[in-house]
C-alpha cells in the first residue's frame, strides 16, 4: 500500500543513475519502467517508488498526481 508521502516522492525524487539520470521518477518512460521489472528493481525506496510509477502508468491513474505536481519541486535521488 501506499499514502500521500509515497505520492510526493514519486514527483520529486529525481533518478540517480543511468540513461535517464536527474528525471523524476514518475516521468521515466513506460519502457524502461518494464525493463526494470522484467531485469529486477533497485533494492530500497528507489525500487519500490519505480515499480510504484509503474503500477500507477499501467492503470492510467496518472491523474491522481497533477495536484501534488503544482507545489512539489524534484530533488536529488540521494536517500534521506
Amino acid at each position: 500500500m501506499f499514502d500521500k508521502t509515497d505520492l510526493l516522492r514519486l514527483i520529486s525524487v529525481t533518478m540517480p543513475f543511468g540513461k535517464f539520470q536527474g528525471r523524476v521518477i514518475m516521468d521515466l518512460p513506460e519502457e524502461y519502467l518494464l525493463w526494470f521489472r522484467h531485469q529486477g528493481f533497485p533494492a530500497g525506496e528507489l525500487g519500490q517508488l519505480m515499480a510504484l510509477a509503474l503500477e500507477i502508468r499501467i492503470n492510467g491513474l496518472e491523474d491522481i498526481l497533477t495536484p501534488l505536481r503544482a507545489s512539489t519541486q524534484p530533488q536529488s535521488g540521494q536517500h534521506h
